[in-house]
C-alpha cells in the first residue's frame, strides 16, 4: 500500500516507530563502543560515539593511554580544534574531567553536556585559581584531569605561546603523573564546532608519563612543551 493511501494516524505511528528504532540503534551503538565508565548509560553512550567518530571519520588507530587502573593522572595535549577532546576521550579507558574556559562551558546547547561530564570551568578573567582548586580536589579523589596547557587553540603556524604552569602545580600537589599527547593531522585546524565532522586522518603521539615534584620546575615545563609542540609526520 502506498504511503499516500495510508490513514494519517498509521503514517504517524509508523514514522514514530522508525524514529524510535533509529534512536535506539544510536544509543545501543554508543553503549557497545564505550570503553570508559562515566557513571551511567546516559554518558557512556557518548563515550562510545566519541570513539566511533574518531575511528571511522578521523582514522584514529587504537592508541590507548597507559593510564593507571586507579588513582590520579593528568593528560595534557596541544590544542588545534574542537575535535581534540574527543580524540583524548578515545585514547582513554577512564573518564576525563576537562578544564575548559568558562565561555565554552556556558555555551548555549552544550552547557548541560559539559556539566554532566564533570568539566571544570576556568574563569580566565576572574578567578582562575578556583579551577585549580577544583581540579586538585578531583585528583585527590583519584580522578583523571585533562587540559590544554596553551590555554586556547594554538596552531603550529601561530607565534610561540608559553604553556601555563598550572599543570606543574597540580602534579606536584597531588603526585599525579602527567601524560603528554601530541595531536597531528586534524584538517579543520582552528575550527570548534565543525571539526568533529570533517573527515581527516589523525594521529596521536603518546609520550611517556612525567613525574613532577616541584611546582615551578622549568625543565619539566620545557619537556611538556617539547612533547606537545613537536610535529610528528603522519608517515613516520
Amino acid at each position: 500500500m502506498a504511503w499516500e493511501t495510508l490513514p494519517h494516524s498509521r503514517v504517524d505511528m509508523t514514522l514514530s516507530l522508525i524514529i524510535l528504532g533509529l534512536l535506539m540503534l544510536v544509543v545501543l551503538a554508543g553503549l557497545f563502543a564505550a570503553r570508559a565508565d562515566w557513571g551511567g548509560p546516559h554518558l557512556n553512550w557518548l563515550d562510545g560515539w566519541a570513539r566511533l567518530i574518531c575511528r571511522y571519520l578521523h582514522g584514529l588507530k587504537n592508541q590507548p593511554l597507559d593510564l593507571p587502573d586507579r588513582g590520579p593522572a593528568i593528560v595534557v595535549s596541544n590544542h588545534v580544534s574542537g575535535l581534540d577532546p574527543l580524540l583524548m576521550i578515545a585514547a582513554s579507558r577512564r573518564p576525563l574531567r576537562f578544564l575548559i574556559a568558562t565561555e565554552q562551558y556556558q555555551r548555549r546547547g552544550m552547557h548541560w553536556l559539559f556539566r554532566l561530564a564533570g568539566c571544570i570551568p576556568v574563569d580566565r578573567k576572574g578567578r582562575p585559581e578556583q579551577a585549580l582548586r577544583d581540579a586538585r580536589r578531583a585528583l585527590e579523589q583519584g580522578e583523571v584531569i585533562a587540559l590544554f596547557p596553551h590555554g586556547k587553540i594554538h596552531l603550529d603556524s601561530d607565534p610561540p605561546r608559553p604553556i601555563k604552569g598550572g599543570v606543574l602545580r597540580l602534579a606536584a600537589w597531588t603526585g599525579a603523573p602527567v601524560y603528554p599527547v601530541r595531536i597531528d593531522g586534524v584538517k579543520a585546524e582552528g575550527k570548534i564546532m565543525s571539526a568533529p565532522f570533517i573527515k581527516d586522518q589523525v594521529r596521536l603521539t603518546l609520550h611517556k608519563p612525567l613525574s613532577i615534584e616541584q611546582p615551578n620546575c622549568q625543565s619539566s615545563l620545557a619537556e611538556i612543551a617539547r612533547a606537545i609542540e613537536t610535529p610528528v609526520p603522519l608517515s613516520s
